[in-house]
């Protein structure tokens, strides 16, 4: 759906018959940070097409796909698509992305080391701790050519996919919100964006390595798979990936986060 501009004149029922949807409170679940902020950004766009956006922020990203598939929330948009599939697995939860957002790039950074080139042997890299992400991390690492994985797990591979560690670096495993504060006390830390940034770290400016525009991990908006053919989804969607949020996530990131559309 593109954007419509309407005389005011017209008046918000006109507006609402030309979008195809009614008004609706469409409750948004988020994490704080980035993706709170795109979602903030999102609401007036998405009153033009007859959608009062309602931003809601849980401290837990697992609890805002329970909230979802409870109906306390219409959406969410906080996850990539290997979160939600595990999340769907494990917590049997019926929820599908509608549409990419956004990609959060993971990136690695250090305090004591301008390279991977200057990792010590047996450095002490941590990593997220979580399936999704302890993968999502290793594989990156993998693409800095410090380990190789075996092939086959893929999202999910664990540190027992290691099959080759020359450097036999140490890999520690933390909760990904305590990655950040761990940098002073290893070699290498491979940490979210959103967390990065809360930190202080650009991933483009700041990091040894990062994810690239191919990543597997686009972040997404997720609805109830009964709800996913719904007039308000499509116009949410068409909110989202307007230009007018392309352009706030540009100014706003500087390249820390990018636009997948």
């Amino acid at each position: 759906m593109t954007s419509m501009r309407i005389p005011a004149a017209l008046g918000l029922a006109a507006l609402l018959w030309s979008t195809g949807v009614s008004a609706e409170t469409i409750r948004v679940g988020v994490t704080p940070g980035p993706h709170a902020q795109i979602v903030e950004a999102l609401v007036p766009v998405a009153k033009a097409r007859g959608l009062d956006v309602r931003v809601v922020e849980f401290s837990e990203g697992a609890r805002i796909n329970v909230a979802l598939q409870d109906g306390e929330l219409e959406a969410n948009a906080f996850q990539h698509k290997p979160y939600l599939d595990n999340q769907a697995r494990i917590r049997s939860l019926d929820l599908v992305s509608v549409a990419d957002t956004v990609l959060l790039p993971m990136a690695a950074y250090s305090k004591r080391h301008k390279s991977l080139a200057e990792l010590p042997d047996k450095a002490l890299i941590s990593i997220p701790n979580d399936p999704t992400n302890a993968g999502r991390a290793l594989k990156l690492l993998e693409q800095g050519g410090l380990i190789t994985l075996k092939p086959g797990p893929g999202v999910e591979a664990t540190i027992f996919d290691i099959v080759d560690n020359p450097r036999k670096l140490r890999i520690r495993e933390l909760e990904a919100v305590q990655i950040p504060r761990s940098l002073e006390d290893v070699d290498l830390a491979v940490i979210n964006t959103n967390f990065a940034i809360h930190a202080g770290l650009n991933p483009t400016r700041d990091s040894l390595v990062r994810e690239t525009a191919q990543s597997d991990y686009l972040c997404l908006l997720a609805v109830r798979r009964a709800d996913a053919d719904k007039p308000w989804v499509k116009a949410l969607i068409a909110a989202y990936r307007s230009p007018e949020i392309r352009s706030f996530v540009e100014k706003k990131y500087e390249g820390s986060i990018l636009p997948t559309w």
